[in-house]
Formats: structure tokens, C-alpha cells, sequence
């Protein structure tokens, strides 16, 4: 069991009686930021959604983290099971009350939207990746890449190509694995850097219309 599995810290768009039935879309932060940061968007996608921003398990200077980044963005995998781990052993608590389940994550919690979406591809209607990038799992068992390609999940990864943070080699390992992997929706922005704006939530609302709501 991951660090997480004794229930997370999580802000919800919908008191606990009203969610049963519906879709939920799950928030990962990004490394230092924490669950309110990406809360304020779920004004912006479709109504029909329940919303659930989780907090990374780590403190990671003023705010969050999902696992340990060393200063090249460099991480152990073992630390990145652990925690997707946890996110999963209490995603399964509350799974069974939605109509499905879609991952949204920023910057690192793209990399644990991914992660969990490569364990188990059959649970996820898809996956929101901005500014992110998936991990190198060199046959790591925790990641079903083959029953992942079989399924070729819904994915919207969008990015600025002049984002400061992530790693060339990373963003090619992601563009490369997403192609071979998924049903890639990719959209480049520009003047966003590592951010979003208003015309990368539109699209994200689209993609969620279209492809988990329809």
C-alpha cells in the first residue's frame, strides 16, 4: 500500500449526496503547488462532472508533491508506484459510486494520472495531461503498457513547446509513448510556458464532452 492508502486530503465540487452517478474527474497537482490549485477550474469543464482535487502525500516547500524530484526532475520509479499505489487503493473506495472515472493532472500529476491509467487502462474513461510528461518504466511490472496499447485510452496532453521545466528527453519519451499507446488528442499552446490558460480549458472541456460525457 502506497503512503496514501489511509485517505487523502481532497476538495470535492459536490457534497458526498450528491455525487453518486455521476462522472468524477480526478486532480493531480503539480510538484509544490497543492489541492486548491487546480480546483478553481472545475468551474470552467462541463457541469455533469464531479470534481475531486486530491493533495499530493509529500510537503514540497510551501505546498505539495506527489514523490521526491531531484533537481534534474530525476525520480526513483519505486517512489513513483508507491504513491499512484495509494491514489488507487482509495480511488477503488469511491469508484463504484461514479458513472466513470477521468484523470486530470498538471506538471507531475500527469505523471501519476499516466502511471495509474498504465496499471489499470480499463478503469479510465481518459486522461488530461498538461505540462507533463509520463514516466520511463523500462518493464517495470506495476505498468501494463501491453493491456494500455490493447485499450488505447483517450489522452489530451497539452503543452507549451517553450516550457522551461520539462526535460527535452522527457517530453520526446512522452510523445513517443502517447503515439505507440493512446488515442493521443495533442494541442500546442503558446505564451503559456509551464501554465494553462483559458484556451487550453476550453479545448480540455471539449475533449470531455466529446469523449467521456457522449
Amino acid at each position: 500500500m502506497g503512503r496514501m492508502s489511509e485517505s487523502p486530503q481532497v476538495l470535492w465540487s459536490r457534497p458526498e449526496n450528491e455525487r453518486a452517478g455521476t462522472p468524477l474527474l480526478v486532480m493531480f497537482h503539480g510538484y509544490g503547488a497543492d489541492e486548491a490549485d487546480l480546483f478553481g477550474l472545475a468551474a470552467q469543464l462541463p457541469a455533469e462532472f464531479t470534481v475531486a482535487s486530491v493533495q499530493g502525500p509529500l510537503q514540497a516547500g510551501p505546498g505539495r508533491a506527489w514523490f521526491p524530484l531531484r533537481t534534474d526532475l530525476s525520480y526513483s520509479l519505486d517512489s513513483v508506484t508507491e504513491t499512484a499505489a495509494g491514489v488507487e487503493a482509495w480511488l477503488d473506495t469511491i469508484r463504484g459510486a461514479h458513472s466513470s472515472v477521468t484523470l486530470f493532472g498538471f506538471s507531475q500529476g500527469m505523471c501519476v494520472a499516466t502511471t495509474l491509467l498504465r496499471h489499470r487502462p480499463a478503469d479510465y474513461a481518459a486522461v488530461v495531461g498538461l505540462s507533463g510528461f509520463v514516466v520511463e518504466a523500462d518493464g517495470d511490472p506495476w505498468f501494463d503498457d501491453q493491456a494500455t496499447a490493447a485499450a488505447k485510452p483517450e489522452i489530451f496532453w497539452g503543452r507549451d513547446q517553450a516550457d522551461p521545466v520539462i526535460p527535452a528527453a522527457a517530453v520526446e519519451y512522452t510523445n513517443t509513448w502517447l503515439r505507440a499507446h493512446t488515442e493521443l488528442t495533442k494541442v500546442l499552446y503558446t505564451g503559456i510556458w509551464h501554465g494553462i490558460n483559458a484556451q487550453e480549458i476550453a479545448h480540455v472541456g471539449e475533449f470531455l464532452q466529446y469523449k467521456v460525457l457522449n
